[in-house]
């Protein structure tokens, strides 16, 4: 199991990661219908303050934070950098990907998530969702 770290946020973010999931950005919405309801036998939460940021997408269990890098990312590029690296001595691992790739490739995106959770937990049955009827 990865040892988790208590990672501190800011109440008065709860209502801007509120206000964030109800925007529904389609690539966000997108990779969301595949992370939830444990799919990817993890729970994932969606805006999810963490420090004094909000991130896109966060699974605790694997210390694991998932960004979607919109249109505007070129010109917040050092700031997402600046942001990441302080999320980073939380000791969280970040997966980011753009916007394009998750609304034109989601499947790609998705076969990759479960590439890097299988190379970061121990094998287990459990550790995998169960399949789903027909598969």
């Amino acid at each position: 199991m990865i040892k988790r770290k208590i990672i501190p946020y800011n109440p008065r973010l709860k209502e801007v990661a509120r206000k964030l999931r109800k925007q529904g950005i389609l690539s966000e919405v997108l990779l969301w219908n595949e992370l939830k309801g444990k799919k990817l036998g993890y729970d994932f939460h969606r805006q999810k303050p963490i420090d004094e940021f909000v991130v896109d997408f966060y699974c605790a269990e694997l210390n694991l934070v998932i960004e979607i890098d919109g249109i505007s990312h070129a010109d917040k590029y050092d700031e997402d950098t600046k942001r990441q690296s302080i999320l980073e001595e939380f000791e969280l691992s970040f997966l980011r990907y753009d916007d394009k790739e998750v609304k034109n490739n989601l499947g790609s995106v998705v076969e990759d998530i479960k590439e890097w959770i299988k190379k970061h937990t121990p094998s287990s049955p459990s550790a995998m969702p169960p399949l789903s009827r027909g598969e």
